[in-house]
């Protein structure tokens, strides 16, 4: 069954803001380690696309979600080139996954049902609940008590029209957290710029957090949702996860667009750009980008793919001493050596 898809606002509301500059890719996110043009490819199946996220199973096996709804898996240690099986279909549009500490099952943040749960056997649940209903469920992390801190990228546009959202520009999402004791899901902040990857830190007293309209990075304490701004990035950020010592990899889809960020201080032009068709509206730079922070958002490390080889990277996961990539638009997930 196909989830239902609301509807998109026929217009956008922007601000006047000030323009910005992209910063140059220089310093420690200069490109000299180009190994994302030289990955690793593990195909979905023919017919499907865009494994936004991925994640490895307490099997060893890779796991990701295509935007026709299903969830594949490929098998341990699977040499490139082999196709997955199918685990499950949610019937809408997953993104973020995550594995629960507490009994290995899956939890994926759909775009159009929210919150689920689904177990080995390819079964799928909602953790809807009671509480706030998440419009475009994108990236969560779970604590060890199996709390899930997930992000709501946007109250008013899905993901099929997320570029609207970034043109507004408006704050319109939120952090959401969903009790598994009681069944409820509560407000954590909100007032975020199309919020997208999550990570809990190791001591789980705040959330490693990006907005991808504004570029930031930023730390969200617990329990009380206080922000604090860490990282201007040169990039557009996606997912993010921790390598469990205090380090996180940021998925970056594309360096920040020129014309995009011209575009702030016209809010009128903006809102004729958001209905323009999409093969003439401004698009994402074709390049490949993850960077490895620390805690006070320091960039340790970054991977570059300048051909695009392996592009629009929105999610990126380390398994030992391999780094597993996906792709909003690619046609399957990637691996690359990181030694």
């Amino acid at each position: 069954m196909v989830a239902p898809r609301s509807r998109v606002p026929l217009l956008i509301r922007p601000l006047r803001e000030p323009a910005t500059v992209p910063p140059p890719l220089d310093g420690p996110w200069a490109p000299t380690d180009t190994r994302l043009d030289d990955v690793e490819l593990l195909p979905l199946p023919e017919g499907s696309a865009g494994p936004e996220d991925v994640v490895i199973d307490p099997s060893g096996r890779a796991v990701s979600g295509a935007e026709d709804g299903r969830i594949f898996r490929w098998p341990a240690d699977a040499p490139a080139g082999t196709r997955p099986e199918l685990l499950a279909d949610t019937g809408g549009r997953p993104l973020g996954l995550e594995v629960d500490p507490r009994d290995g099952s899956l939890v994926v943040c759909d775009a159009y049902r929210g919150l689920l749960r689904i177990t080995d056997d390819g079964a799928v649940r909602e953790l809807s609940g009671d509480g706030e209903t998440p419009h475009l469920a994108d990236n969560a992390t779970i604590a060890r008590d199996g709390t899930v801190y997930f992000t709501d990228s946007s109250y008013r546009f899905p993901v099929s029209h997320w570029k609207r959202d970034l043109l507004e520009h408006r704050p319109n999402g939120r952090v959401l957290a969903y009790d598994p004791g009681s069944g409820r899901t509560e407000v954590v902040c909100d007032g975020l710029y199309f919020p997208n990857g999550i990570a809990l830190t190791p001591d789980e007293s705040a959330l490693m957090l990006v907005e991808t309209s504004t570029h930031r990075l930023v730390r969200v304490a617990l329990p009380d949702g206080t922000v604090t701004v860490l990282a201007d990035l040169p990039a557009y950020p996606d997912n993010v996860t921790p390598v469990g010592d205090g380090t996180y990899w940021i998925a970056l889809p594309s360096p920040r667009v020129p014309v995009v960020e011209r575009l702030l201080p016209h809010p009128r032009l903006r809102q004729l750009v958001a209905v323009l068709p999409a093969a003439v509206q401004p698009k994402p730079l074709r390049y490949g980008l993850v960077a490895l922070v620390d805690g006070d958002g320091r960039v340790l490390r970054t991977l570059h793919g300048p051909s695009g080889a392996y592009d629009m990277i929105t999610g990126v996961r380390q398994d030992g001493d391999r780094l597993w990539l996906g792709s909003l638009t690619g046609p399957g997930i990637a691996r690359v050596p990181l030694a």
